[in-house]
């Protein structure tokens, strides 16, 4: 209270000095109204004095990636002003491609591999020659995507949960896993739960729709329990809402609109649909995304200034659950890089099925990922050709699979040296690291950020594109007000600012319960430079600790420091940082509970 009546004071006493000019970018952050209302005026100020108090980053309106007296003259130079708003909040489309690990696409990061050469070669960690061809492997063709990177901004450090439920959990609610409760692939997101898709609603006027892939609602699917599309902020949603299609060429799923309850679902019989170039299939891909398509073109045709909101959730490149568990996609959605390499896999197997011939899972992931990369062109296209600004994001999931399921098992063919072990399932780089991008009004084609991000910031940086104030506290799977854990990225996208999180004491957390590792507890933390990776069985942590400046791939372990005494050190001592990153786990993640 004491520091909020400081500020309160400080800020009137700044309102009687004169500031310059400035953009009205600049003034928008200093506007905290719900919708943003284009005025600065006392419902701001008890807002930023809330945000300030709370050493909030919301406070940050200045953009230097720290709350401090700078914020609050920048706040007050704006005080009482006003500035024009736009009449349409902008379209989002928000696309996620299902276990595809950073490793499948590394072409969306040119000079990457080369750059990982170097460091790891002669020069750097010298590896032998057969483990560096593990780095310059094959990734998959990926055109539409590295296009899209390069009309927006590329997110190189960039962290997902090491399961497919976690992450979305995290990006749905703006929360880690240790307060959304989602910590498996089977656990379902509690109803307590508020949404960004909700905001955008009730908050901001949008349309909103999902498609494809739900998984939030446990598996095997618990509506009972679990949330459901409808009751996360969706209007309408067409998918699977489980974790896995039982085939690639399914012949229904389930819809809910505006006609069913918000637990109840309707069977749809799936029509063979066509794109361009492409069809007529029933094949999955194809039909989410021609029902996303026809969705747009329905909201723009029955109210164009009116902003939608779009969630395409792929399933590719994630196994079924038939056997084998992959797939040879559909000829016409192979580009011919993709197709020439199933012709010479597939032997007795055929397009457009799951008779994969002798096939390895390396070279499926590849064929699956471009058939996904093929049909996100295809919407990519109609979007484009919509006379409106349109925001587009994508991120993967989780890392590339790495399991013991025999031949097609095995997906991860580029870039980690170290495979057995590591990917889908743990906090290693291989399981958590992801490739994400996001194109739009405003932010630079061809922009790159190092900054260490995660899937949960998509909450508030979405809330941000559609010009609303991200909230400082939300509820937790108990119903119980919790910190937000997502930082809006707005600042990196428009204002050219490094950091949105202290490099020091800032944090981001991958963690899942592993129940195809004995249930194990996975766990990883980062700040900028350094994480910690533990295990915990039996009530045992057992921790790996890296530096990811100089050892990306988590080669070469650091070592372990004793964390009874972590005083007396520096932000320039390793040891500082190892005991901040075991703080972390000890005080934030699934071992806080």
């Amino acid at each position: 209270m004491k520091r909020g009546v400081l500020i309160l004071l400080t800020v009137l006493a700044l309102m009687m000095s004169t500031f310059g000019a400035s953009s009205q970018a600049a003034m928008e952050n200093c506007d905290f109204s719900g919708p943003k209302d284009g005025d600065i005026d006392g419902g701001d100020l008890a807002q930023f004095i809330a945000h300030y108090s709370a050493t909030d980053s919301a406070a940050d309106v200045n953009g230097d990636a720290a709350v401090d007296s700078g914020d609050v003259a920048h706040f007050a130079g704006f005080y009482g002003a006003s500035y024009s708003i736009t009449a349409r909040r902008p379209n989002i489309l928000l696309i996620i491609g299902d276990d595809i690990g950073f490793d499948v696409t590394t072409d969306m990061y040119p000079g990457l591999i080369d750059d990982l050469l170097d460091k790891y070669g002669e020069d750097g960690l010298d590896f032998s020659a057969d483990k560096l061809a593990k780095i310059d492997g094959t990734p998959a063709s990926t055109p539409i995507l590295d296009s899209l990177a390069q009309k927006g901004m590329r997110f190189s450090n960039a962290w997902a949960q090491p399961y497919c439920s976690p992450t979305r959990a995290s990006i749905i609610t703006g929360l880690f896993a240790a307060k959304n409760n989602v910590t498996t692939y089977t656990t379902y997101l509690s109803e307590n739960h508020n949404t960004f898709v909700q905001k955008l609603r009730d908050e901001a006027g949008y349309s909103t729709a999902a498609f494809g892939k739900w998984h939030l609602a446990g598996f095997p699917v618990d509506p009972a329990n679990g949330m459901m599309p409808k009751q996360a902020g969706f209007e309408l949603y067409k998918g699977i809402l489980g974790a896995a299609p039982s085939s690639y060429w399914a012949t229904s799923y389930v819809m809910q609109n505006d006609t069913t309850g918000d637990e109840a679902t309707v069977t749809v019989t799936v029509q063979p649909r066509t794109l361009d170039g492409i069809g007529p299939t029933i094949y999955l891909p194809v039909v989410k995304v021609t029902d996303t398509i026809d969705w747009i073109n329905e909201k723009q045709t029955q109210n164009p200034d009116k902003p939608w909101f779009a969630y395409l959730a792929m399933n590719m490149s994630h196994a079924t659950t038939g056997n084998p568990n992959m797939v040879v996609p559909d000829e016409d959605t192979l580009d011919a890089e993709s197709h020439a390499e199933m012709m010479g896999c597939k032997d007795s197997g055929s397009f457009g099925s799951n008779n994969v011939g002798s096939c390895n899972g390396e070279q499926l992931m590849r064929a699956m990922t471009n058939s996904m990369d093929t049909v996100i062109g295809k919407l990519l296209e109609a979007v484009d050709s919509i006379p409106s600004d349109t925001y587009i994001i994508y991120i993967g999931d989780n890392g590339t699979p790495m399991y013991s399921f025999g031949n097609l098992g095995h997906q991860i063919g580029n870039m980690y040296i170290t495979r057995e072990g590591h990917g889908k399932g743990t906090a290693y780089e291989s399981g958590a690291r992801v490739a994400m991008t996001i194109k739009g009004p405003g932010i630079a084609a061809g922009s790159q950020s190092s900054e260490f991000v995660h899937a949960v910031d998509l909450f508030s940086t979405i809330l941000d594109l559609a010009g609303l104030t991200p909230p400082v506290n939300v509820p937790d799977y108990l119903g119980d007000s919790t910190l937000l854990d997502s930082v809006s990225l707005a600042p990196i996208l428009y204002d050219s600012v490094s950091n949105v999180r202290d490099p020091n004491t800032g944090y981001i957390l991958t963690e899942c319960i592993d129940l195809l590792g004995g249930s194990a507890v996975r766990m990883g933390a980062r700040n900028a430079e350094y994480k910690v990776v533990c295990v915990d069985g039996s009530g045992t942590n057992n921790c790996e600790f890296f530096d990811l400046e100089t050892d990306p791939l988590e080669e070469i372990p650091l070592d372990a420091y004793e964390t009874t005494n972590c005083e007396g050190w520096d932000t320039g001592d390793p040891q500082w940082h190892y005991c901040h990153l075991i703080g972390v786990i000890n005080d934030h993640s699934l071992l806080s509970q």
